[in-house]
């Protein structure tokens, strides 16, 4: 056994023996190999896949499996040495990512194979991969002079550093505050759960009273239920102004932002982009800014009126109700809930007794077991952290198709949000079928008192969604590594498999399965859940303008934003003008925390979520269509939409799926907008 656990690719990860020590003599050794292989492909006669791109795969997916084990331990139990090597290495990893994307004897191989008769005969995967390897060396300024090549790989660098300063910056900053609270009779209105964490929390540090933080277990619930404005209020504006000018200099995020967004420009303009989203935007479904422009703004026509309702409603009862006379940001939540209780005669804490986690997750096992056929059982493996499971899945026949992690809960050192992450991709080699493993990690609060954990519904909806896009990783049946799995597939397709999965959580006959009460093992009542589906759609138009206004706010910042004619906030301001009906306080820093397009794949593609939602809410209502038949919807489905991969394109997959182009109208319906 190799004594670097990052070496060792016999198996799976040794996330229990990796330590920061490990990173660098790991990454030495894999880029030297990698930089080899590249030589030797640079030069290999005759050219043939086999000859050519397969060692490429092998040596380079060494380099990236290894490195992905240190990203992902840096989002999950993220330590200050280990930040250290990962910033250390992480420029070396973006030169080698560039010195390959601008090789250019490397992409007269490509070019090459391509034209070679041995290419007329491969498959269509085969052939999407020489296609897509051909665009992205273009991309990747494959095309460029000799200085422009180094600028671009050095403005690729930079932009890597910054976006893992931006992330980081937003973790420390949360993970900083505490608010330290001494009486009980403060917390009125908390969940018992929320209460006793904070407690626990405050006990761990050998504190009295009770501690709160900006976890979303302890933040959400306060802004929610916490019937002290005050603490409401420290709470948002702690949250709000997170990574930005009002806390520590070190963590303000505002000129990292600036710099993110000139460097992508500037790499946008060598390629001979109008801005970024245009370059953005070259990989994707959507055909151009102007078009994602328009659909946004064609949503938020058709939603606005339904927000502008929702907001009236929510004032009149916080003004009458309430004696809220003023409905500030951080009453929206707890007004909100307040209203939804008095409307449907239920709250989200009472829903949330009956989603306990071993339910919920034999419920999730059992809709993946209806739906394809598959069967989700308990497996082990090195992990990171006590809190984590493992997973193995198997077809019918007993085949293992892959296996998965799971890592629930909120904790000090873990990134914020959800998140699906490959480890190992499938793929087809001499030696056999190398099986997909993936990882899925949630930030939900932890059980007490010896009680599992309670989850609210849309933390349900969460973990479905996520587990959407593990089986859009495990179930692809695609051989060539850059079109297995998610790899290859348009960005704004990525969510349809993710969103798809969240509708099930709104079928009785999984709710009722996947709930059992905290303390009468219960499952929920009919009635209960009617309330619930009745007021699936509150607030729904307040909902969708918010994510057409992060939508709209990321495309115009990567097509349109000239720094000269006002700052981030001002373009921020006018698409609030335009589509919000919510405005937060000045003060509040939105952008200095939105780590999905300022540090994650979002840039110039945030849109996606609604692009994709049309997508899945009309893959759904295939469902909807033929409930006799939901396994064989769920068998086609998984064979031309999770199968497949990137091997052709989001919009063949789909009417390959649907036998014709997705509709909006299941979208409109399914959010209680139709005409």
């Amino acid at each position: 056994m190799n004594t670097n656990p990052l070496l060792d690719f016999s198996g799976l990860p040794r996330f229990d023996g990796i330590g920061p020590e490990h990173v660098t003599p790991a990454i030495d050794a894999l880029l030297a190999e990698a930089e080899a292989a590249v030589k030797v492909a640079q030069t290999v006669a005759p050219i043939r896949w086999d000859s050519f791109v397969t060692p490429l795969d092998d040596a380079t997916e060494r380099l990236y499996r290894a490195w992905g084990q240190v990203s992902h331990l840096q989002s999950v139990v993220n330590t200050p040495e280990l930040r250290e090597v990962y910033n250390a290495n992480l420029p070396r990893i973006s030169r080698f990512g560039s010195a390959v994307a601008q090789n250019p004897a490397l992409y007269a191989q490509y070019k090459a194979l391509a034209a070679s008769d041995e290419a007329k005969a491969y498959d269509e995967a085969r052939g999407k991969v020489l296609a897509n390897a051909l665009r992205d060396f273009r991309l990747g300024g494959a095309e460029l002079n000799d200085a422009d090549k180094a600028r671009f790989a050095q403005l690729q660098e930079e932009l890597s550093g910054l976006q893992a300063k931006f992330s980081q910056n937003v973790l420390d900053a949360t993970d900083a505050f505490a608010l330290y609270v001494d009486s009980e009779s403060e917390l009125s209105g908390l969940p018992v759960d929320v209460i006793a964490n904070a407690r626990a929390a405050a006990q761990k540090e050998e504190r009295e009273g009770w501690k709160l933080t900006l976890q979303m277990p302890c933040y959400l619930p306060v802004l929610t239920y916490a019937d002290n404005r005050t603490l409401r209020e420290q709470l948002y504006r702690a949250n709000a102004i997170r990574a930005s000018e009002f806390g520590d200099a070190a963590l303000d995020n505002s000129g990292n932002i600036d710099r993110i967004l000139a460097v992508r420009n500037a790499l946008a303009a060598l390629l001979g982009f109008e801005n970024y989203a245009e370059y953005s935007i070259a990989t994707k479904m959507a055909a151009d800014a102007p078009q994602v422009l328009g659909f946004l703004r064609d949503l938020a026509a058709r939603a606005k009126p339904y927000a502008q309702r929702d907001r009236v409603e929510l004032e009149a009862y916080a003004r009458d109700e309430l004696g809220l006379e003023d409905l500030q940001a951080w009453d929206l939540s707890y007004a909100g809930e307040k209203l939804k209780q008095a409307r449907y005669s239920y709250s989200e804490q009472e829903v949330k007794q009956y989603f306990t986690e071993p339910k919920v997750l034999a419920g999730l096992f059992g809709v993946i077991e209806r739906l394809y056929g598959l069967n989700v059982q308990p497996d082990s493996a090195p992990v990171w952290h006590e809190d984590v499971r493992f997973y193995r899945l198997v077809d019918a026949d007993g085949t293992l198709v892959g296996q998965f992690y799971l890592d629930l809960y909120a904790r000090e050192g873990k990134r914020g949000g959800a998140w699906m992450d490959d480890c190992r991709n499938r793929r087809v080699t001499a030696a056999g079928v190398q099986t997909p493993l993936v990882y899925l990690v949630c930030n939900f609060g932890r059980g007490s008192d010896g009680k599992p954990a309670t989850f609210s519904h849309d933390e349900v909806t969460t973990l479905f969604h996520e587990m959407g896009h593990g089986l859009h990783q495990l179930l692809t049946r695609i051989g060539e590594l850059a079109v297995a799995g998610i790899n290859g597939v348009e960005w704004d397709a990525v969510e349809l498999p993710s969103q798809f999965m969240e509708n099930f959580c709104w079928e009785w006959d999984q709710v009722q399965a996947m709930t059992a009460h905290v303390s009468t093992g219960g499952p929920l009542p009919r009635p209960l859940f009617d309330k619930m589906l009745a007021a699936k759609n509150y607030q729904s138009g307040m909902f969708t303008v918010r994510q057409l206004e992060f939508g709209l706010f990321d495309m115009l910042l990567h097509s349109q934003y000239q720094p000269e004619q006002g700052g981030v906030l001002q373009v921020l301001e006018r698409v609030r003008d335009e589509v919000a009906v919510n405005v937060p306080p000045d003060w509040n820093r939105f952008p200095n925390q939105f780590s999905h397009i300022f540090a994650g794949g979002y840039a110039a593609g945030y849109y996606s979520y609604k692009w994709a939602e049309v997508l899945s809410a009309d893959a759904y209502a295939a469902f909807e269509e033929a409930p006799e038949q939901v396994e064989a919807t769920g068998a086609r489905f998984r064979a031309e939409v999770l199968s497949r991969g990137g091997s052709r394109s989001a919009a063949e997959n789909f009417r390959a799926f649907r036998g014709r182009d997705p509709q909006i109208d299941a979208l409109l319906r399914h959010n209680g907008m139709a005409a």
